[in-house]
């Protein structure tokens, strides 16, 4: 798991081989208009899944993870309130992994909380397990760029 400002971004691209097109992606488009929806960047390899919503409160979020997906999660307005556990530390999914939805759900709960505020991105791999827009009544607009583990 990564937290860091999109300004440092140049220090990530080496993880993976889409990285850099995806914080091109990022830094290029003007985020505080485009619209909500998934938005195709490279096919099914890179994608960007915009949002402007409130999120959850403490007590009605879930752990989720990715197997076919990172998540780099920018939010560009808002600060969202982000959870996350080490997946090989999580109890037997309540929610199985699900092809469909690329998702699985724990029941488990994590101490590790942190604000992730506008200009700022995560990155989560598939062993993060992670719970995101546990904001409450607080809208935040932000970007979910799908990246695929194999590209």
């Amino acid at each position: 798991m990564v937290l860091d400002k999109l300004a440092n971004a140049d220090r990530y691209v080496c993880m993976h081989p889409l990285f850099a097109q995806a914080f091109k992606f990022l830094q290029e488009t003007d985020l505080a208009t485009i619209t909500t929806g998934v938005h195709e960047i490279e096919g099914k390899i890179l994608f960007a899944i915009v949002s402007e919503a409130a999120g959850v409160t403490k007590d009605k979020y879930k752990l989720e993870v990715h197997r076919k997906y990172i998540d780099i999660q920018y939010v560009i307005s808002g600060t969202d309130h982000m959870g996350w556990k080490d997946l090989a530390l999580c109890d037997e999914p309540n929610d199985p992994y699900n092809e469909e939805r690329e998702a699985a759900f724990f029941p488990d709960k994590t101490e590790n909380w942190f604000d992730v505020p506008a200009g700022s991105f995560t990155i989560f791999y598939p062993d993060d397990a992670h719970a995101a827009m546990v904001t409450g009544e607080r809208i935040v607009r932000k970007v979910v760029l799908k990246i695929a583990v194999e590209a």
